[in-house]
């Protein structure tokens, strides 16, 4: 049985302020069976960890696949650690994009943060060019495939996926239930060929792209979807609270 994991992203947004106010409510709440992790900017990263209560996962969105040195404006794994911060969020779309991260970039990511202590959310998903174009299942097995390689089977046990179609985030648009379940079966399914049926059952499959308190009910309901990464809707305590208590 797969644990349902809803991540808060927070991108370049937030204040103490909001830390205090999001842990207050995250804290005081009972969400059943499920995981939650909060992604909050690097400065906030020491104040996330002190206000959330241990229960509560803290993650960066981000950090280099170099041990130390010379890299002005990078966080290195060990930094991370140091603050009790557990969780890294790599490869997201934003990070590809904006940033120019490759496929191979993102797979070195992941396994130096696994190889030293960190759990990673894995980001994967299509352009809407490329949704049209039926290239789906192509985009995100091509993302798969350069984490695939760096990674033992038993170095699996650390990584959630994230499937973000890029068409759906920060834009309003959600993918249907229907389209999120297929794609995630599909990954499942690669990961059986691929890795191993031990892999594919075991390893948990979030849904990110404008996911909110109204839309999150129904998606929750797919046999593959095993939990969400949420933007916006993570900076409104009263909509993450929802969606956090959505499997209850």
């Amino acid at each position: 049985m797969r644990k349902f994991i809803v991540g808060g992203n927070w991108k370049m947004n937030g204040s103490k302020a909001l830390v205090n106010e999001i842990s207050g409510a995250l804290n005081a709440g009972d969400f059943g069976p499920v995981e939650i992790v909060v992604a909050v900017p690097a400065p906030l990263l020491p104040l996330a960890r002190e206000k959330f209560k241990s229960t509560i996962g803290v993650s960066a969105q981000n950090c280099s696949q170099e041990k130390s040195g010379a890299f002005t404006g990078e966080v290195n794994v060990d930094i991370l650690k140091d603050i009790n911060v557990d969780w890294v969020i790599l490869g997201h779309s934003e990070r590809r994009e904006i940033f120019k991260e490759s496929d191979e970039v993102v797979g070195k990511k992941v396994s130096f943060a696994i190889k030293n202590g960190l759990k990673v959310i894995a980001c994967i998903g299509e352009k809407l060019n490329e949704r049209e174009a039926n290239q789906t299942m192509q985009v995100v097995i091509r993302q798969l495939e350069a984490i695939r390689k760096e990674l033992s089977e038993a170095e699996w046990a650390n990584v959630v996926l994230a499937y973000e179609p890029v068409w759906a985030i920060g834009t309003g648009k959600v993918a249907t239930p229907q389209q999120a379940q297929e794609v995630h079966s599909e990954i499942r399914k690669w990961l059986a060929a691929n890795v191993s049926q031990k892999v594919a059952d075991e390893t948990r499959i979030q849904y990110g792209g404008s996911v909110n308190a109204k839309n999150c009910g129904e998606l929750q309901s797919q046999p593959d979807i095993d939990g969400f990464l949420v933007g916006g809707a993570s900076l409104k305590a009263a909509d993450f609270v929802t969606i956090c208590r959505c499997k209850l």
